[in-house]
């Protein structure tokens, strides 16, 4: 961490959230082989996804919660036989059987399914971001340290080897200091918003949760992370993994400040940008910049490029290269490594889940980690949306609805 911390969101968090809970194992003794029994609270695609491989991991899938009926079907059939499945995740929490928790909602309703996740006493795995806004970041955070329960936040870079092995070879000084970061995302997705009917049933009103109520809007339902109310469009979605690497690389800790300007090009209807350009200051004299472009596949999947003065460390989604300095064309690199593979994988991360919740330890992705990771894209969509440069100061009281 660097000076001038103690005026960040997460710097209280931190400190709450390394104060030690009691070290104790649920269910008086766990064996090598029990199994761990979870619900899945959120059965889109992302949750049925998450829970298939919990179960590949032998976790036990013990209750499903959704309020779309033909995402709950689908969870069901992936499920053992007989599985308790309902549209209130309430009655899921009030299952004794339940040891764990896999939240895979809307952002919206990350907070609000944490909360009662942990007045129920459930461990938790819940998908990123973290919370639709700096300060639920900040609540979460606090509600959390005053329990024992093991909570991880789904960003499987903090569990995968060869991202490990980098932070330790820039902790070594492989390539120097760092001066710039830049990072890119590009995927040829947008379309626009499809507003058509939806099949099948949905309880709108459990949908919306906490969000402002309004009539039901199918394209809200179907793409809600471009829409304010619900998530932080891409700008937060791959945001949160970037920054998170960019953020644990360089131990930088949150942004200063931020700039952002971007554009609607092909997802009309949407109120996030689908190409944008964000820029970030942070008080170790590091700049970092963060593009997207969801309308050109060039070059595809996001990339880092970490530029120090002793050489350069270029990530990509399925490989790594370390360049010495001073770089020259044709230049090999020094290390590679990774090459050609699938892409981060998720098992890695729900497994130390897994293992925390047995051993009590704290897990790879802390509540504290995933709000400093969120941080920076919250405080540039909050530049982007107000047209201005936005400091983290006036970020911490700030949400989307008031910009």
């Amino acid at each position: 961490m660097t000076k001038g911390d103690s005026m960040k969101p997460n710097r209280r968090a931190i400190l709450a959230a390394g104060a030690a809970a009691p070290l104790y194992v649920p269910r008086s003794a766990w064996g090598a082989n029990d199994k761990i029994a979870y619900a899945l609270i959120g059965a889109g695609g992302r949750g049925r996804y998450l829970s298939r491989k919990f179960q590949l991991l032998g976790a036990e899938c013990v209750g499903l919660a959704e309020v779309y009926s033909p995402k709950l079907e689908m969870a069901q059939a992936e499920s053992p036989p007989g599985i308790k499945a309902t549209v209130d995740y309430n009655e899921i929490l009030a299952m004794p059987s339940v040891d764990a928790v896999v939240l895979g909602g809307p952002t919206h309703q990350h907070w609000p399914m944490v909360r009662e996740s942990l007045k129920a006493g459930k461990d938790i795995y819940t998908e990123k971001p973290l919370a639709w806004s700096i300060p639920e970041c900040q609540t979460m955070i606090d509600a959390v340290a005053k329990t024992d329960r093991i909570v991880q936040v789904g960003m499987q870079r903090r569990s995968f080897q060869p991202i490990i092995d980098c932070k330790k070879w820039l902790d070594d000084g492989m390539i120097g200091e760092i001066s710039m970061v830049t990072a890119e995302w590009n995927w040829h997705t947008s379309k626009p918003m499809n507003n058509a009917p939806l099949p099948g049933k949905l309880d709108w009103k459990r949908w919306l949760g906490e969000a402002p109520d309004r009539p039901l809007e199918p394209a809200r339902f179907r793409s809600w992370r471009n829409y304010k109310d619900y998530g932080g469009g891409p700008l937060a979605d791959q945001g949160t993994h970037l920054l998170d690497v960019i953020q644990w690389f360089t131990n930088s800790g949150t942004p200063e400040t931020a700039v952002c300007q971007g554009s609607l090009q092909k997802n009309t209807g949407a109120e996030h940008a689908d190409v944008f350009s964000a820029a970030f200051t942070y008080d170790s004299k590091l700049i970092v910049t963060w593009a997207l472009n969801y309308c050109n596949c060039y070059d595809d999947w996001w990339t880092l490029k970490f530029r120090g003065d002793e050489g350069t460390l270029v990530f990509k989604a399925r490989s790594f290269e370390i360049f010495k300095e001073p770089w020259k064309p044709g230049d090999k690199p020094m290390m590679a490594g990774y090459k050609d593979a699938p892409g981060v994988p998720t098992e890695p991360h729900i497994r130390n889940f897994l293992d925390c919740v047995k051993t009590r330890e704290q897990p790879n992705s802390t509540v504290a980690k995933a709000a400093e990771a969120v941080s920076g894209p919250h405080l540039a969509n909050l530049a982007f949306f107000s047209g201005r440069r936005m400091t983290m100061k006036e970020a911490e009281t700030l949400t989307l609805r008031d910009v």
